[in-house]
């Protein structure tokens, strides 16, 4: 089973861009990853620029009209992921628990869907969704 486990940062809604973390925040976090690693659940993970370097497309009135950011109606962005291929949610929730976060930070958890989990018409329609993902 596939879980997305999205590090919610406090207060990162509205750091700067060009913020970047304390290294003693990073050696610990590198532990963590490592000990993903070693155990053999890590996917995949990555770090995110804070909103105020991004932007966001949406699409009302089915035409996209592109915010730059920092986005002022947020008070939860994303700071990073982690993708784990684990046995149970109860593990995946294991592995979060273990994070070495600060007090304000929030770790939520997704399961993956699967192709598999689909009714036959959806898959059907999904064909070559598997190459797209490499």
């Amino acid at each position: 089973m596939r879980f997305m486990m999205l590090m919610i940062p406090g207060g990162y809604a509205s750091a700067a861009p060009d913020a970047m973390p304390s290294a003693d925040a990073v050696k610990a976090m590198m532990k963590y990853n490592e000990e993903l690693k070693k155990a053999g659940v890590l996917l995949a993970l990555d770090g995110l620029h804070p909103p105020a370097s991004g932007a966001r497309v949406s699409f009302k009135g089915g035409k996209p009209t592109v915010v730059d950011g920092p986005f002022a109606e947020v008070k939860e962005v994303l700071g990073g992921y982690w993708m784990i291929d684990v046995r149970s949610r109860d593990e995946a929730i294991e592995w979060a628990r273990r994070c070495p976060a600060s007090e304000n930070d929030v770790i939520e958890i997704r399961q993956v869907h699967e192709i598999s989990e689909f009714p036959e018409d959806v898959q059907k329609a999904a064909e070559g969704f598997s190459e797209l993902k490499g």
